[in-house]
This record gives C-alpha cells, structure tokens and sequence, in this order.
C-alpha cells in the first residue's frame, strides 16, 4: 500500500467513524469507496475491516444494556455470519457493479417509505419471517464488497427501535459480520501487508466514540431517525456514483 493510500485511508477512516459513532454506520460506506480511489477495491475492503471489527464492537459493548429491546438479533447475526463467509469467498469472482445496484435500490426505496410514510414501522410476526433471509443478504454483500450497513439499518430501523437499542442492534450485527470476514480475508491472504495500517487506523476510529456519543444526544427521535435515513440514502447515492463513473 502507498504512502498516499495508507493517508487517505487514515483520514477516511476517522470521518467514517464519526459519522458511525453518531448513526451506527458509515464507516465502510466512507473508507471503501475513498480508498478505491487510490488503490483496488479488494485492499479497500481489506484495510477497513479491522478499525470497522473494533468500533462496532466497541460501540456494542457501550450500548449492550439496551439488549432487552432488540428484535431478532440471535437470527439476524447467525445468518449473517453465513452470508459473512459465501460472500468473502466470492469477492475476487463476482462483480460489484449488480451488487451494488441492488444495494442503492434498495435503500432508495425504504427512504421514500419511511419519508412518505413517517409512521411506518414492520410488524414483528413479518419481521421474523423474514429476519434470516435478510442476515444472509447482508453478510454475503459484507463479504462480497465490504459493505453491509444499508440493508442492516435499513431493516433495524424499520423496527423503530429506542436509540440505544437501534445503536446496539446495528454494531452488534456488524461486528458479527466481521469476525467472519476477518479470518476469511487472513487465510485468502487479502489483509496481507495491511495490518500496520489497520492497526493504526483502530486508534481514530476508536477515539471518535465519545464525540459522537455526545453529538447523538443532541438529536430529537424524530430528527435522529432523519438524520440515519438521510445518512443512508447520501451514502448509497455517493457509492452508487463512485461505482458506475
């Protein structure tokens, strides 16, 4: 990795984080698509995966009180685990450009939903149904491209959880997601010559917690589920620009 890409990596990764320690995501749909401007996208995804691994656990750990007022999360986490391991496995060999297409469709989608109908939230018998259908989905796009923040908040939100309990769900989802990734990436050999920046990276990523902690308590429910929806839809909409020009 170059000089300049570990730099732009490092600064990519301190404002992904920020924005994760504030909405739950954001680190990946920050750090990937900036560090495949100068590098591939397979060191892209390399090189987020372990400061990604330590801030959604760190930020689980943080919010592991709200556990009683999560929904499906023991489904959601097993099947994403699954996906987690087919979609690294298929990285090098399915392209990205159909992945992400579906991944921008689909949060397009849920936020005319949610900005249409403001109210709309998923019953819990539906939710269950189709809970471990949707971990499979987000593990195997964790995998396969390194990001699965927007189907797992997306579909978190739509629970409308408290926030805490939303915090916890998504980072707790996404840090299982990891731990399968990470040790699938180790033996393809894909994080190999990565771990001086990665590990470096850890220390920005973990250091934006207690600011963005503080700046997700100035919000409102009504804005904070305004900012997640809005945060999506950029995200998505700038991935789906980096990747189709």
């Amino acid at each position: 990795m170059t000089t300049e890409a570990a730099i732009v990596a490092l600064l990519a990764v301190t404002a992904g984080s920020l924005l994760k320690s504030i909405s739950g995501l954001g680190l990946p749909l920050v750090t990937i698509p900036a560090v495949s401007y100068v590098a591939d996208i397979e060191t892209a995804v390399a090189v987020t995966a372990v400061p990604n691994l330590a801030l959604n656990g760190a930020l689980a750990w943080m919010e592991r009180s709200s556990w009683p007022e999560t929904r499906d999360l023991p489904v959601l986490g097993g099947a994403g685990f699954v996906g987690a391991v087919v979609g690294t496995i298929v990285l090098v060999s399915v392209p990205e450009e159909p992945l992400i297409a579906v991944l921008v469709l689909i949060v397009v989608v849920y936020a005319v939903t949610f900005f249409t109908n403001p109210e709309f939230r998923l019953e819990p018998r539906r939710a269950r149904r189709f809970a471990p259908v949707v971990g499979t989905a987000a593990g195997a796009m964790q995998g396969a491209v390194g990001i699965s923040g927007p189907i797992v908040a997306s579909w978190i939100h739509s629970y409308r959880l408290p926030r805490d309990a939303y915090i916890f769900s998504v980072t707790a989802l996404f840090a299982i997601a990891g731990l399968a990734q990470i040790p699938t990436l180790l033996v393809s050999g894909r994080i190999s010559g990565l771990w001086t920046v990665s590990a470096i990276a850890c220390l920005p990523a973990l250091g934006t917690i207690p600011i963005g902690g503080r700046l997700r308590r100035t919000f409102s429910s009504v804005g904070f589920d305004r900012f997640v929806v809005v945060t999506l839809t950029v995200s998505v909409v700038g991935l789906g620009i980096r990747t189709f020009t």
